[in-house]
């Protein structure tokens, strides 16, 4: 009898902790990311070929919810302005003062509050409000959600991230509806914040169709106040996007397509007008998994500066000297490797072939002449690691999240466990 009594004095509060535990893991989820990957671009300057290696996409994720969705924080912290300074090779991509190179992010990439009430026997209807630094409601997820390394040069057409952002949302069964005000500046450098005397001189909205747990029907509209000056007086820009998203049940599979429209306004006489068309795939089987990716994107070939993968901030349209177009088919492959601690390495290869093309003639951009062909290769080798949780789809929060309420993770990414 006694020993009987001394293991269950010792059992008991082995349980309690144990449930503290699991309590704890409820309400805070934490995770860090990383990608070392050497990437190899022919031509990549001048008839030459560059061969460079990153430590890219360095985050560090939480997300606490104690209170089931009434009061939740989630941030993200990048690392990018340490890992990236001079960027990273990506044919095509241009934004905040890089061209040919993905521009680092800020290190305080996101940060919101969100107060969320259900209401209805679904569980999935209600409002929420969000304040913070984040996303814009405008397009598409942010591609470092998405299953490729290299980034779609369509970056700053189809997503406005990295704003001063208050954002309501309502949900009705299959209808989302969100408006949010930020501010219209973008950053300038990884440490740069949302200028004060920008808050809330830019709008958006958005209006999402969901018929069925996976699928998934929006279309979004954004006016932004002189984005690429920092000071204000530059051009504005108005902004249209609409996608479709199917997924399967078994979230190993899913379908993007999406397109994207930008207009530079001075007043109301637009001066320059940039269109996008995307089309990518990925699916999982066991550890398995690849992707595709389809895009033609139209750019801006702005003037660079003694560093020929620089323009100047802020752009101004004497500074560009013709427009282009860009066609890129990625493909890649990789490998899931998982252990007991929730700890994945992910090798994985991706190559790319883009085609350039301008647009406008005659133009002070010739492709040929700047690059060495129209015709560019990129090879990207490396491997992901990723501890605790993984990146969930970026960009919407409360009620706008897709997701029931009560599942922990959307079911896209490739390290889901």
């Amino acid at each position: 009898m006694l020993s009987r009594l001394t293991v269950l004095a010792l059992f008991l509060p082995l349980t309690a902790n144990a449930q503290v535990g699991q309590h704890f893991t409820d309400v805070l989820d934490v995770g860090a990311q990383a990608i070392g990957v050497v990437t190899r671009e022919s031509p990549a300057i001048q008839g030459r070929a560059l061969t460079e290696g990153y430590l890219t996409q360095p985050a560090i994720m939480a997300e606490l919810d104690p209170w089931k969705g009434l009061l939740s924080l989630k941030g993200t912290l990048n690392l990018e302005g340490v890992t990236l300074k001079r960027g990273e090779l990506n044919a095509g991509i241009a934004g905040e003062g890089y061209i040919d190179r993905r521009h680092p992010h800020t290190y305080l990439h996101e940060l919101v509050l969100t107060s969320a009430k259900r209401f209805g026997g679904d569980g999935v209807s209600g409002a929420s409000i969000t304040v913070g630094k984040g996303f814009a409601p405008f397009g598409t997820d942010d591609p470092m959600a998405r299953p490729f390394e290299k980034y779609p040069i369509n970056h700053h057409l189809a997503q406005i991230l990295e704003r001063a952002v208050a954002i309501g949302a309502l949900r009705a069964g299959s209808w989302i509806v969100e408006g949010g005000a930020f501010n219209g500046d973008e950053p300038t450098s990884p440490g740069d914040t949302p200028n004060r005397n920008r808050y809330w001189d830019s709008w958006s909205g958005r209006i999402t169709f969901v018929p069925w747990p996976q699928g998934e029907f929006q279309t979004s509209y954004a006016r932004v106040k002189s984005p690429e000056n920092p000071a204000g007086g530059g051009a504005d820009q108005r902004k249209q996007s609409a996608s479709i998203r199917l997924e399967n049940v078994q979230h190993s599979g899913y379908a993007l397509l999406e397109w994207a429209h930008t207009g530079d306004y001075v007043g109301s006489e637009r001066t320059f007008a940039f269109t996008s068309l995307l089309a990518e795939t990925w699916a999982r089987y066991d550890r398995v998994n690849g992707a595709l990716r389809i895009e033609r994107t139209e750019r801006p070939d702005e003037q660079r500066l003694v560093d020929p993968f620089r323009t100047p901030i802020p752009a101004t349209d004497l500074s560009i000297a013709g427009r282009s177009r860009w066609t890129i088919v990625t493909a890649r492959a990789a490998v899931s490797l998982v252990n007991a601690r929730a700890f994945t390495i992910e090798p994985f290869a991706e190559v790319a072939r883009a085609r350039v093309s301008p647009t406008l003639r005659p133009s002070g951009f010739d492709p040929r002449q700047f690059y060495g062909s129209d015709r560019i290769w990129s090879v990207s080798v490396g491997a992901k690691l990723a501890f605790g949780m993984s990146h969930m789809r970026m960009g919407r929060y409360g009620v706008a999240t897709t997701r029931k309420p009560d599942a922990k993770m959307d079911g896209m990414k490739m390290e889901d466990m």
